[in-house]
C-alpha cells in the first residue's frame, strides 16, 4: 500500500508546531540561565557583602565603618584637657573615655608621696598636701596556675589502742569538703576554666592543651575532655531541672543546625547529625537548651516538648508540625530575608522593584515592633490589632497580586510563596502581646554554638555530643541571666558535692541566692 502523501497545510502546522516548542523550551532556558545569574549574584553579595539585612539609609558609609574602622573609632591617645576656671587656679576637666568601664573591679592602690628631705620647702617651712592627681589604668593578669596541697590529718586514742572495747573508733580523719572530682587533680576552677575556654570562647582543647604547655603545666587535651565528662554528672541536674522549667511557660522559641559525629551507630562519619535549641522568651527565666539528636526528624521536638501546651516560635521548618497542644508562631525574619535575597540577586534595588515593595511591607512590620519595645504586652497587643493588621492586609493583597505577575522559580517568586504558604503562622504573633515578631532570639543563642563548631569541627562519640548540649545549655542560660561563666560553674562545683540542705533550685542561672560574684556587674 502507498504511503499518503502529506498535504502542504499539515507540513506547515508540523513547523509551528515544532517551532512553538522550541521557542518555549528557549524561554525556560532563558528563564533558568536567568535565575542562576541572580543565584550567582546572590551568593556573591552573601560572600563578600554585608552580612546584616538592615536596610541601609547610606551605602556610602559602609566604606567608612568597614575599611577605616580604626580611624574612623579611635581617639588621641593623651587628648589635650579642656580647662576650667575655679577660684585660685585652673583644673582640667575629666572626660569620661567612650567604650571603657571600669566599675566594680579590685582596686590596688600606688601612692607616690615626696620623700622626706624635699618635704621642706627652700624657704625652711613644711610643704603640705592640697590635691591629689588620679590616674587610672587596666592590668591584665593573664590565667594562673598554682596547686593547692590537702592535707587530712588522722587522729587516734592510744588509751583506746590499748584499753578500748571496740565500742568508739580509734582512728578519727578531720573534716574535709566533698571533691567534685575525687581522685583527679582537677578542681572546680581548673575544670570551670577548661569549659569557659571551649564553650564561651571557642577554644578546642588542642589549643588549651598548648596554651596550658607554654605556661608549664602538662595536662593532656584527654585529660580535659575527662574532666567535661565528669562535670555532667553536676551539671545534668542542673539541666533536667531547667527542663522542667522550660515546659512549664506557655512561650518556647526553637531552632536547629547541623553537628558532625563521627562514631554515630549506623552512620558514616561524614554524614549530619543535628544540634536542637530550646529557649525561653523575654518574659520568664532565662533558659537555653541544647540537645543532640542523630537526624532532623520532627519526631525529636514532639519528645522533647512532651506536656508543653502554647506557642512554639520557630522557621517554617515541618518538623515542627503536628506537636499537640502547640500554636505554631512564624519568623518574619525569615520572610523578609527572601526579599532582601531577591534585591541581592537582581544586583540593585532598582532592578527588583517588586522585591523593595515587598522588603518595605516587612520593614514596616519591624519599625512598628519597634516602637512598641518598651509597652506591656496588653498595651501592644492592642496596638498590634491598630497599626500592624492594616499593614498585613494590605501585604496578603499585593502577595497575591504579585503571584499571578512573578516567575514561581525565582527569587522573589520563592519569597512571595514563602509567606502565603506560611501566612497563618505568620499573622500568629497577634495573638498575644507576649509574642515576637521573629525567632531571632533562637538564632541569636544558637550563634555560639555555631562559632565553636567552626573551631572544634565535630564530635567524636555521640556521648561527647550530648556532654556538649548540656555545658552549652548551661553557659548560656548563665550568660541570659547575667552571670559569669566561670564563677558561675566554680560556684557549682564547689557547692554542689556538699549540698545537703539547699534545693536544687537555688542552684539555677536566675536563682537570687547565687553569690554576687558570679553576677556581672551591671553598668
Amino acid at each position: 500500500m502507498e504511503d499518503t502523501p502529506k498535504t502542504q497545510d499539515s507540513t506547515e502546522y508540523s513547523w509551528q508546531e515544532r517551532a512553538l516548542k522550541a521557542e518555549a523550551e528557549l524561554a525556560k532556558a532563558l528563564q533558568k540561565l536567568e535565575y542562576l545569574e541572580a543565584q550567582l549574584r546572590l551568593l556573591t553579595a552573601k560572600r563578600f557583602g554585608r552580612s546584616s539585612e538592615k536596610t541601609s539609609k547610606d551605602q556610602l558609609q559602609l566604606f567608612e565603618d568597614v575599611f577605616n574602622e580604626a580611624e574612623s573609632n579611635a581617639e588621641p591617645f593623651a587628648p589635650e584637657p579642656e580647662l576650667i576656671t575655679v577660684p585660685a587656679h585652673q583644673r582640667a576637666k575629666r572626660k569620661k573615655k567612650k567604650g571603657v568601664s571600669l566599675e566594680g573591679l579590685p582596686e590596688t592602690v600606688v601612692e607616690y608621696r615626696l620623700p622626706e628631705e624635699k618635704l621642706t620647702c627652700s624657704c625652711g617651712h613644711e610643704r603640705h598636701i592640697i590635691g591629689q592627681e588620679v590616674t587610672k589604668e587596666l592590668v591584665v593578669v593573664p590565667a594562673q596556675f598554682s596547686v593547692t596541697k590537702h592535707v587530712q590529718y588522722v587522729y587516734a586514742c592510744r588509751h583506746c589502742e590499748n584499753h578500748g572495747d571496740g565500742t568508739a573508733p580509734v582512728v578519727v580523719k578531720a573534716p574535709k569538703p566533698n571533691r567534685a572530682f575525687p581522685g583527679s587533680i582537677a578542681s572546680p576552677s581548673a575544670v570551670a576554666h577548661v569549659i569557659e575556654e571551649k564553650y564561651v570562647m571557642a577554644v578546642p582543647l588542642y589549643r588549651q592543651e598548648k596554651q596550658w604547655e607554654r605556661r608549664g603545666v602538662k595536662v593532656s587535651r584527654q585529660n580535659m575532655a575527662n574532666w567535661i565528662m565528669a562535670a555532667q554528672h553536676w551539671l545534668q541536674p542542673i539541666y533536667d531541672r531547667m527542663k522542667q522549667v522550660l515546659l512549664s511557660q506557655d512561650i518556647i522559641f526553637a531552632d536547629e543546625t547541623t553537628l558532625q559525629v563521627l562514631q554515630e551507630d549506623g552512620k558514616k562519619a561524614e554524614s549530619q547529625s543535628y544540634m536542637w535549641l530550646y529557649r525561653s522568651g523575654r518574659y520568664g527565666p532565662g533558659i537555653v537548651l541544647f540537645e543532640y539528636q542523630p537526624t532532623r526528624s520532627g519526631e525529636h521536638p514532639k519528645e522533647f516538648l512532651k506536656g508543653f501546651k502554647g506557642y512554639l516560635v520557630t522557621d517554617a521548618y515541618g518538623g515542627y508540625n503536628g506537636i499537640p497542644d502547640v500554636t505554631r508562631v512564624g519568623c518574619w525574619a525569615h520572610a523578609r530575608r527572601g526579599f532582601d535575597e531577591a534585591i541581592k540577586a537582581a544586583g540593585k534595588r532598582s532592578k527588583a522593584p517588586q522585591a523593595a515593595e515587598g522588603l518595605k511591607f516587612c520593614n514596616d512590620l519591624f519599625d512598628i515592633e519597634n516602637a512598641l519595645e518598651d509597652v506591656d504586652p496588653k498595651e501592644r497587643y492592642a496596638r498590634r490589632l491598630l497599626r500592624s493588621k492594616p499593614v498585613l492586609d494590605a501585604f496578603l493583597a499585593w502577595l497575591e497580586k504579585t503571584r499571578e505577575e512573578c516567575v514561581k522559580q525565582s527569587h522573589l517568586g520563592k519569597a512571595v510563596e514563602y509567606c502565603l504558604n506560611h501566612w497563618k503562622e505568620l499573622n500568629n504573633f497577634l495573638l498575644d502581646g507576649r509574642l515576637e515578631l521573629s525567632n531571632n532570639r533562637s538564632e541569636r543563642s544558637i550563634k555560639p554554638f555555631v562559632i565553636g563548631r567552626k573551631n572544634f569541627l565535630f564530635c567524636i562519640t555521640p556521648r561527647g555530643a550530648k556532654a556538649s548540649a548540656t555545658t552549652y545549655s548551661i553557659v548560656e542560660s548563665a550568660k541570659e541571666n547575667g552571670l559569669k561563666p566561670f564563677e558561675y560553674l566554680t560556684y557549682l562545683f564547689t557547692e554542689l558535692p556538699n549540698a545537703t540542705t539547699k534545693a536544687l533550685d537555688e542552684f539555677l542561672p536566675w536563682s537570687e541566692s547565687l553569690p554576687d560574684n558570679c553576677r556581672i556587674p551591671s553598668k
